[in-house]
């Protein structure tokens, strides 16, 4: 598959993307543009799983075929798979969290929280302890809403849920990802289409019992009036890969000033590089390949792929 090189022709330099992250020479790789929108997850034996169009797609990378895996999907959004190798998803349209077992049965790990159904779960992340962390915004239409809390939730075993965030700390949560050892809880507050809302990545001391700690919320990276934070990843040198930014305007509510693409930051927040993406909208990264060094970018229907030259930290 080829990419578009009209649109290429202006980002040909910044495709060539030199520097301590990407491998010299690197360039932006098409591996399918049959509707890629979110979720890219690696399974670990040879295959990336990836969302779009109420569908669950897997790439087999030895032969890059791509087959379906689940339609309809229930709008899958976010997928990570867990200790047990399980794939967890987000299933934004039926407004739930599932697990797909061994046999292909599915499991209903939450759908409500108090009562209350959720707004649409978008993100996924695993702890230590094979806990579940989940963000649950809402873009878009809001009728229907049970919960004016677009809040952040942890999920100890089917049905027991927990939410750790409210809206004191995150306005509409989106990615989200824990560090190495279970310290810190990253966390993408992404309001793009309200002007003036947030548009930064936080982070939170986690404590043993997988709560957050809200007054220990420290500002990592803000992207100002642009497109706000998607997926969050991290490689193996606590590195953070931070999809975001936007290519062309999106007025009144979204600027360009802050380039569509991947982020790299310190786990501090200083920007080390970004790895330039010529179409919009950039919405979420993984890390796969059998050496985990091929990063996999989802982006307005496009998977990308792009070598590395560190190791991603898998879930």
């Amino acid at each position: 598959m080829f990419l578009d090189f009209a649109l290429a022709l202006t980002f040909a330099g910044a495709l060539h993307a030199a520097g301590p992250i990407t491998e010299p020479g690197a360039t932006l790789k098409v591996e399918n543009d049959a509707g890629a929108s979110e979720g890219p997850a690696w399974d670990g034996r040879g295959s990336l799983y990836f969302t779009g169009r109420n569908r669950i797609f897997r790439l087999d990378t030895a032969t890059g075929s791509v087959q379906v895996f689940r339609d309809p999907s229930g709008g899958a959004n976010g997928l990570i798979f867990d200790h047990q190798n399980r794939l967890v998803t987000c299933e934004a349209g039926n407004r739930r969290i599932t697990r797909t077992e061994p046999g292909g049965g599915v499991t209903v790990l939450a759908d409500a929280y108090e009562g209350h159904r959720f707004n649409s779960p978008n993100d996924l992340a695993l702890d230590g302890k094979g806990r579940i962390y989940f963000t649950d915004p809402r873009y878009g239409r809001r009728d229907g809403m049970e919960m004016s809390v677009e809040g952040v939730y942890r999920i100890d075993a089917p049905g027991k849920v927990t939410r750790i965030l409210s809206r004191e700390q995150v306005g509409r949560p989106n990615g989200i990802l824990v560090s190495p050892g279970d310290r810190y809880l990253y966390v993408a507050d992404n309001n793009n289409n309200n002007a003036g809302a947030p548009r930064k990545l936080w982070r939170f001391r986690l404590k043993p019992d997988g709560s957050a700690d809200a007054a220990s919320r420290t500002l990592i990276f803000d992207w100002g009036d642009s497109r706000g934070p998607d997926g969050i990843e991290m490689d193996s040198k606590g590195r953070l890969f931070v999809a975001a930014g936007l290519n062309q305007p999106h007025p009144p509510y979204e600027t360009n000033t802050r380039k569509g693409g991947i982020y790299v930051l310190s786990p501090n927040g200083k920007l080390l590089e970004l790895i330039p993406v010529p179409r919009d909208e950039v919405t979420n990264c993984a890390f796969g390949g059998a050496d985990l060094r091929t990063l996999y970018i989802t982006v307005g229907g496009t998977l990308f792929s792009i070598r590395v030259r560190t190791p991603g930290r898998t879930p």
